[in-house]
């Protein structure tokens, strides 16, 4: 076990952990963030995507070591109201159907648009098919990350 120090949301936290666990285990269980979930856990997926120091990063297979003094950003971090133009979108478009991987393909596409404000189509497929939607709703996905950056200013 070792002290890790974490910038979590903006909060700074220490956490007394092996320095190879998973930044998954530690954001769910240790600091209770249980927005970001845990589906393949081979990086594959990517309902596991938060932001660390506003990248996409797939925390099941991204030791907290690694992160240590790094911002990290999870889907409860993006707005704690639900206010921020891709969470909005989001629900205007209905996106969720199932709702598991939404968490990741917000992160995902928060990121894209950080780096991107106004990607191509084709630019925003090849990040966003990274992220598994088991049940497809991909169409409506991109018509959310459409009208975050019309109506938002993602």
């Amino acid at each position: 076990m070792s002290l890790i120090k974490l910038i979590v949301n903006n909060v700074t936290q220490e956490v007394d952990v092996d320095p190879d666990t998973p930044l998954l285990w530690v954001l769910r269980d240790t600091l209770g963030y249980t927005g970001t979930k845990f589906s393949c856990g081979i990086g594959e997926c990517g309902a596991c995507t938060v932001l660390v120091d506003d990248e996409a990063t797939r925390a099941c297979m991204t030791p907290v070591a690694n992160i240590a003094s790094k911002q990290v950003t999870t889907i409860e971090g993006l707005s704690a109201d639900g206010s921020h133009p891709l969470q909005k979108a989001w629900i205007s478009e209905g996106v969720a159907q199932c709702g598991y991987c939404q968490p990741g393909q917000i992160m995902t596409a928060a990121a894209l648009l950080a780096r991107n404000p106004h990607p191509t189509e084709s630019e925003a497929y090849a990040v966003m098919s990274r992220v598994l939607c088991r049940c497809g709703s991909y169409q409506r996905i991109f018509k959310a990350i459409h009208r975050a950056i019309i109506e938002g200013g993602a």
